[in-house]
């Protein structure tokens, strides 16, 4: 557990996990993902979240945001719904600061 109680997990490991078949979700405003978003993640706006939370039932949740705040809130929400999610700490920042692949949004 970490940032309140949330499951997080760092940027090298979504990755890893991202690779191996979890769902990487960036919930940051569409102006925000045209610079570019990590490498095998969707684009879901935070707004949207609730909408997309059924079908993700049955998969695990990576979330990503600029920072690490808006996913936190939306890794806590999904919680609540029964989905397996996890906070990716430090949000884009950390990854493109961890030198990880991303591409245009």
């Amino acid at each position: 557990m970490g940032l309140f109680n949330r499951p997080v997990i760092s940027v090298e490991e979504a990755r890893d996990r991202t690779a191996n078949g979890a769902l990487l979700v960036d919930v940051r405003r569409p102006d925000e993902v045209r610079a570019g978003m990590a490498e095998g993640a969707i684009h879901v706006p935070m707004d949207l979240v609730e909408r997309r939370a059924p079908s993700w039932q049955d998969r695990e949740v990576l979330v990503i945001c600029r920072s690490g705040n808006r996913s936190a809130t939306v890794t806590s929400f999904l919680r609540r719904q029964g989905v397996e999610a996890f906070n990716v700490k430090g949000g884009m920042l950390a990854w493109e600061r961890a030198g990880l692949p991303t591409s245009r949004g």
